[in-house]
Order: structure tokens, then sequence, then C-alpha cells
């Protein structure tokens, strides 16, 4: 008999940029998730941001950024952009809209990132609930294997928080909560965003020019002996 062989599939690797899902949720640090979508905006390894703002992170943008307006406009709101919008590389989607493309797992998205991410979205991902677009695409981002990032952004934590934390890290979630880095010396408040969310990217595969890596400091300088 003639031997047969069979070719090993690799898996299919796409020529064109990622795609991004960002959650906002109604926790404090609007801040955070303009600066993220900023910088994922402006990054060319990029193709396509998917925004889901839920209802109190409409709100929690209004209260802190002093952006409103139509829900179609909120992309160029948040980047602040007074240029032409078609080279835009974000859609928003309405979280009640449970039927959209990331809530399916066919749908080739690369990585997730909840920023800020609410103890009761914690929970509903934590839970399993899916009862809205930001947890149903989390728990598909989660069930594909693929990277999710949550920077939740509350203090202190009780119990259900740390547990709901527990769970979604053990499903395959990282978690990461908003706290400041101060070893790189930040001059401003955007020095203090800037690395946050550099590391933050570094999660979902997007490693940051603009992130200060710590490369050690030598005893003789820390202390005097």
């Amino acid at each position: 008999m003639r031997a047969t062989t069979h070719a090993i599939k690799k898996p299919m690797e796409s020529a064109e940029g990622k795609v991004i899902i960002v959650g906002v949720t109604g926790a404090s640090g609007a801040v955070l998730a303009q600066t993220t979508l900023r910088m994922l905006d402006a990054d060319p390894r990029v193709a396509r941001i998917h925004l889901v703002v839920t209802e109190t992170g409409i709100r929690l943008l209004e209260h802190e950024l002093h952006i409103s307006g139509p829900f179609a406009e909120l992309p160029d709101r948040i980047l602040d952009s007074s240029g032409a919008k078609s080279h835009r590389k974000i859609e928003i989607l309405p979280n009640t809209d449970v039927g959209a493309s990331i809530a399916s797992g066919s749908y080739p998205a690369d990585s997730m990132c909840v920023i800020p991410c609410s103890m009761g979205t914690l929970a509903a991902i934590a839970g399993g609930a899916s009862n809205d677009l930001v947890s149903r695409a989390a728990d598909v981002t989660l069930k594909e294997g693929r990277r999710l990032v949550l920077c939740v952004r509350d203090t202190p934590f009780n119990r259900i928080h740390l547990e709901n934390m527990l769970r979604a890290q053990q499903a395959g979630a990282v978690i990461m909560p908003a706290i400041p880095s101060f070893y790189h010396h930040p001059q401003t408040i955007d020095d203090l965003l800037t690395q946050y969310v550099c590391r933050v990217l570094v999660q979902l595969g997007l490693p940051q020019n603009r992130q200060f890596a710590w490369k050690g400091q030598p005893l003789r300088k820390a202390f005097k002996i």
C-alpha cells in the first residue's frame, strides 16, 4: 500500500491587524478608557476596535470627561477629534445588542479589555451571566481562549470582590487593578495614565515603546553601606 501523509494544519494567521474589544463601565476612571482608545487608535497594528459602553459607563463619560451627545458620535468625542472621521477604527456597539458580531465566538476578535471594570461587571463575568454585550463578549473571549484583561477599579475590596476576581482569573482572565506606578518618576497625570495603559496593552499583545521598563537599580545607589 502506498503510504499517505497528512499535512499538519497550522492556525490561520491574518495578514490584517488586530481586532480589539474595549468595554467601558461605570467604575471611576473614564480617563483610562480615553487613553486606551487613543493609543489603540494610533497603533498601526490595530485594524479594528469594537467599543461597548454600558449605561453607567455613558454617565461616567459625561460626569468625568464632560462627554455627551449622540451615541454614534461618542468615539470621536472620546478621542477629542476635530479631523476627518473616515480613518477612525472604532465601531461603537450598544450594550443591549447581544446579537452583535462580538457576541459570537466565530467572530475573529483577538483580545478584550474592560477599562475601567466595575465590580458589577466583574460579578457578571465571573458568574457567566452574559446579560449584556460587555459580559457576553467577555464570556466569549474566555471560552475561546483569548486574552481578557479586567481593569478593576474599586477600593477597598470586600470578600465578594476578591472571590469574583479569583473566579475570573481561574477562568483565564487577567486581573489588572487600576493601580499607578511611581518607579518611573511620573511628572504628570498623563505619565501615570500612559504607564498603566501601556502595561494593559502589553497584556493584549501590543507592546508599547512609550512604556518605561525597569532595568534594575544598583544596591550602592539605593543604600549607603
